[in-house]
């Protein structure tokens, strides 16, 4: 009876998964039994201190390639802007022993100079009203041309003939010649009047900056509105219809002073009939980007005038002689200043003042700028960080040259060299000193894109982090510093204390 007994019990404690249970007493004790064992351990632990067994698995170590747990470095990067700030304080602390203070209310621009540059930058955007006069023109052209096609015996829909096809090219050359000379006149005429009146290369850049806008604006609305012509008096299956955005201002809708005057002031090179636009204008955010975009350019004028030029006229010496340990040395000295400054404008241009323009007009795309200082190759960098310029290219110059023919390689050289072109009249014409440095700096880049590339497309870390160390030296000691001092000892071989000082010399000899 009692084996009986037993054996019933412990088929009632059979579970759904067909496992015996163990009786509850028999539970009971060995959780007793463990607790029991562990306060015993407890107990041994506590009484002998030095037996505790601390290496109890094979573990790598923290920063081995093998380690299984990813470390933070947060505290690194606290430390690596602590030591930063610590370094720039003291460079502070040393300028201001050394140089005093050098800053300046007092401005030593030309009347003439300020005259000058207020009358080009007032006369500069009427070549974008001679655009919209030569497309006026060009439209009521196009509509004659689709009047006499309505009412001819083909109808409107009828292929078109070789007479219209010539008419066609004929009348789009003389429009081209037109916008190609009004724009050729906005930088040219610019362009010589800074070279050979405006002394100040400050007065100067913004002149030029300026031509340039409004010539590359000239050019993209020119452009733009000659394919929306031929697309009306041209119309092509529905596979490759105009975007839908453009319909709520088709061609000849938007040739208009309303919509020129939008495109004049939108953050944009690139022409578009129609552009996302916004609900409202957020005052507040107006208030704030414009404070961000004044305060920048305070802390960049302190620090072009009290860190920058001492560094660059102490280099000038240096360079008459070609001490060359001497010239790495203000270089590299330079190179930090320079990248302050470059970081400081960079955000209050793309970031502060586009977007602060954006919001008045409620231009809606804003993306003027990729994440371009994680770039791990040249190509990137130069893809995202001025996002109008580089779209201006894609779509003007780079994707016509692919269409016409030219390999990606030879569009892409083109883009370069063109560019080169624009950077060499942006800083040599304002500084008088056509060097050919800035052309050559962008050209330059060609090889080292090829360089990077296969560095851009790696899939390990390594391969990505030496792309990205690349794109950094090229940026912070290749690049800007080393223009900058070769185009400041130019212009002060010309008109600053070199200049002064060869004068000297020939007088007293």
């Amino acid at each position: 009876m009692t084996s009986f007994y037993l054996a019933t019990t412990q088929a009632r404690n059979v579970d759904e998964a067909g496992t015996t249970s163990l009786p509850k007493q028999d539970t009971n004790v060995q959780v007793n039994g463990t607790m029991d064992s562990q306060k015993k351990a407890s107990k041994f632990r506590s009484k002998y201190k030095h037996v505790e067994a601390l290496h109890r698995a094979v573990r790598p170590s923290v920063l081995s390639h093998d380690s299984q747990e990813v470390p933070s470095f947060l505290g690194f990067r606290n430390l690596m802007v602590l030591t930063i700030i610590v370094m720039n304080l003291r460079l502070v602390i040393e300028n201001a022993r050394k140089y005093g203070l050098l800053i300046s209310v007092k401005s030593n621009i030309k009347n003439v100079d300020l005259r000058i540059g207020l009358f080009l930058y007032a006369v500069t955007p009427c070549h974008l009203l001679a655009a919209y006069m030569i497309e006026r023109v060009a439209m009521d052209h196009a509509k004659r041309a689709m009047g006499l096609r309505k009412k001819s015996d083909a109808g409107f829909n009828a292929p078109e003939t070789e007479q219209e096809r010539r008419a066609f090219r004929s009348t789009w050359r003389w429009i081209a010649f037109g916008h190609a000379l009004n724009a050729t006149l906005a930088l040219a005429i610019t362009t010589l009047v800074v070279f050979y009146a405006i002394e100040n290369p400050g007065i100067g850049t913004i002149s030029e900056m300026h031509a340039i806008v409004v010539w590359l604006k000239t050019c993209s609305y020119a452009f733009t509105n000659r394919d929306l012509r031929h697309a009306m008096l041209h119309p092509s299956p529905s596979s490759v219809a105009l975007p839908d955005i453009y319909r709520s201002c088709s061609y000849p809708n938007n040739i208009t002073l309303r919509n020129l005057t939008y495109f004049w002031w939108a953050p944009t090179l690139v022409y578009q009939p129609a552009y996302p636009r916004t609900d409202r204008i957020r005052w507040l955010y107006v208030g704030k980007r414009l404070g961000e975009a004044v305060a920048l350019s305070v802390f960049m004028w302190i620090t072009c005038a009290q860190y920058a030029v001492p560094v660059l006229h102490n280099s000038l010496d240096k360079m008459v002689v070609l001490d060359y340990p001497s010239i790495l040395e203000r270089l590299m000295k330079l190179s930090t200043i320079s990248l302050i400054i470059w970081l400081a404008g960079f955000f209050a241009l793309f970031q502060s003042f586009l977007n602060m323009l954006a919001e008045l007009l409620r231009f809606g795309d804003r993306k003027f700028y990729g994440d371009w200082w994680n770039s791990t190759c040249l190509r990137n960098y130069w893809s995202t960080w001025n996002k109008p310029v580089y779209h201006f290219m894609r779509r003007h110059v780079y994707s016509p040259l692919v269409g016409r023919g030219w390999s990606h390689s030879s569009a892409s050289t083109a883009v370069f060299v063109f560019s080169g072109f624009l950077h060499e009249l942006a800083v040599g014409v304002p500084t008088h000193s056509l060097l050919g440095v800035a052309f050559l700096g962008m050209v330059l880049q060609l090889p080292l894109i090829q360089m990077t590339e296969p560095l851009g497309r790696s899939k390990t870390v390594a391969g990505k982090v030496l792309g990205n160390c690349i794109f950094w030296i090229n940026f912070v000691f290749v690049g800007q510093p080393l223009a900058a001092m070769i185009y400041f000892f130019s212009w002060q071989a010309k008109y600053g204390s070199l200049a002064s000082r060869y004068r000297n010399v020939a007088a007293t000899g």
